[in-house]
């Protein structure tokens, strides 16, 4: 390993013990066949930004600390009128974590932000893609231990996105599992 640079746990698990679960499980031959998480994607809205002009700024500041990168300003496509919406107004943030740092979010997500999660009974099974991309939504931006509560103007959600290669529902479920992302218990 190179001086520097250190390997998540997580990732280091992924390697170890859960490569060949899921190569036994699913009958696969060749390791370039296994579900990978490509990216991790964070995306916040903010409606609020065409009234107040330093929403987005503040949003972008808390973005930076959750993720530890500086994200991406989004700006409308189109406009709408009923909303008052012109083309080119900053209406939301968003940030896209590669290699270690995807790593390492997901572990602390999986070890320190689910458990914050109010009433948290599991993650939702029903939302995966046909890729095998998983998105979910989390309700309040404090529920990360960098965000210091005292500091925060209003609670927003945002939308998280795992990008999984080479997969489908079936395979990325199963590896999120064995990775420790706790999912609801299906009731029969």
């Amino acid at each position: 390993m190179q001086r520097g640079i250190k390997m998540s746990r997580l990732n280091d698990k992924y390697i170890k013990e859960i490569a060949p679960k899921l190569k036994e499980e699913f009958g696969l031959k060749n390791d370039l066949a296994l579900p990978q998480i490509e990216k991790i994607v964070l995306n916040t809205g903010a409606a609020e930004a065409l009234s107040d002009k330093g929403a987005i700024e503040k949003i972008k500041e808390q973005m930076a600390a959750i993720s530890g990168q500086m994200p991406r300003v989004t700006k409308a496509k189109h406009a709408i009128s009923s909303f008052k919406l012109k083309e080119g107004d900053r209406i939301g943030v968003m940030v896209t974590l590669r290699g270690k740092k995807t790593w390492n979010f997901l572990e602390k997500f999986i070890a320190t932000v689910a458990p914050r999660m109010r009433d948290f009974r599991g993650m939702p099974t029903e939302k995966f893609d046909e890729k095998g991309n998983y998105s979910f939504g989390i309700t309040e931006q404090i529920l990360f231990p960098e965000i210091d509560y005292s500091k925060i103007d209003k609670t927003r959600g945002l939308v998280m996105t795992l990008v999984i290669k080479n997969s489908n529902g079936d395979k990325s479920k199963r590896m999120l599992e064995l990775l420790g992302l706790p999912f609801k218990k299906e009731s029969n």
